[in-house]
């Protein structure tokens, strides 16, 4: 290695061992309501997640993520007003902590995943996402996780990686009617199928992903500033392990290669994100008033206030939403070797 290699190896390796530290800080601001942990089997598929007020969502959410094989799931409350709290600590397959500190101060919830991650996830296949985002991949309704981590162990691949999905209705975003349990994707049922450009980013040897229909309808005159879509959801977990931006990218940096550099295509699923259900108007209000978004919270002043007034994300060129086969012609996930 050079030694312009070394110095940067060891800046990143120091920055990890950092926000390790940290996350063991941190996992004070918890305090246990639901300690189901000792019935973690050894090579069960766990979730980890933090939420605020999600009562509507959570229902189908536990029950994508069962029926994908997830056994367990490792929940943070940020102090919900909405009854969440009280329907995941009752059910039998849910740890749940909860917390009133600063989401923004724990990088936006991650140090409270970091920390749980390091004590429950070592050695297991790890789903890290929002309630507000469901895993597919090629095959996912016919062939579970189990076999999915099962593959890339036989690969040596210890992450997956996915391309985030902005699902949305036709008509104004508030108009969707929606009930709690129901599959998002019967009322979210279409998406932007090609505005995304690939960055490549050399220094932590990952994709930036952007476009979709949140970067056309509000950051069309910034685009820089649009929502990153790139995630890596699925690792085998080590505790040396760290997000270092929400799931975006981790450390060690191997972690992020999850695209083929030979000229072929890896194996990548999606995330199918359910934010514009009718309560985002609602949510934006409230996130607008609370400032604790990513970067400076001033500057997203003008996108809730875009979404407060319910614009239409629907265009003639949006395509309606039938499921992995489409996904996967189009090129937005690719089934790689997995048959």
């Amino acid at each position: 290695m050079t030694t312009k290699q070394l110095l940067e190896a060891f800046h990143w390796r120091r920055r990890r061992q950092t926000r390790l530290a940290r996350a063991l800080r941190k996992r004070r601001e918890l305090v246990v309501l639901a300690d189901r942990t000792d019935t973690i089997r050894p090579g069960a598929v766990l979730l980890f997640c933090t939420l605020r007020n999600e009562a509507l969502r959570l229902p189908h959410f536990l029950d994508h993520y069962r029926a994908l094989g997830v056994t367990h799931f490792l929940i943070v409350d940020n102090n919900s007003t909405d009854g969440s709290s009280a329907f995941v600590a009752d059910q039998p397959d849910v740890s749940l902590w909860h917390t009133t500190a600063s989401y923004r101060k724990s990088r936006f919830g991650m140090d409270w995943l970091q920390g749980l991650l390091m004590k429950y996830g070592h050695g297991h296949w790890c789903v890290t996402v929002d309630v507000d985002e469901l895993l597919i991949y090629p095959h996912h309704d016919t062939r579970p996780l189990p076999a999915l981590t099962h593959w890339l162990d036989g690969e040596g691949q210890a992450m997956f990686g996915t391309l985030m999905l902005d699902l949305y209705a036709k008509g104004p975003i508030d108009g969707v009617r929606y009930t709690p349990g129901q599959n998002p994707t019967e009322v979210l049922n279409w998406y932007d199928a090609g505005n995304y450009t690939i960055t490549p980013k050399a220094d932590l040897s990952s994709l930036w992903i952007q476009g979709g229909p949140r970067s056309r309808a509000f950051f069309s005159e910034t685009p820089e500033r649009g929502p990153t879509l790139t995630k890596v959801p699925l690792v085998k977990w080590n505790w040396r392990y760290l997000y270092l931006n929400s799931t975006h990218t981790l450390l060690p940096r191997h972690l992020n290669r999850i695209y083929d550099t030979q000229g072929g295509e890896k194996l990548s699923g999606i995330l199918l994100h359910t934010k514009f259900l009718p309560e985002i108007t609602a949510k934006s209000r409230e996130e607008k008033q609370r400032r604790q978004h990513f970067g400076d919270p001033a500057a997203f002043d003008a996108y809730y206030d875009a979404v407060i007034e319910a614009p239409d994300l629907w265009t003639p060129y949006s395509t309606p939403y039938r499921g992995w086969q489409q996904l996967e012609a189009e090129g937005l996930m690719s089934r790689g070797g997995w048959g």
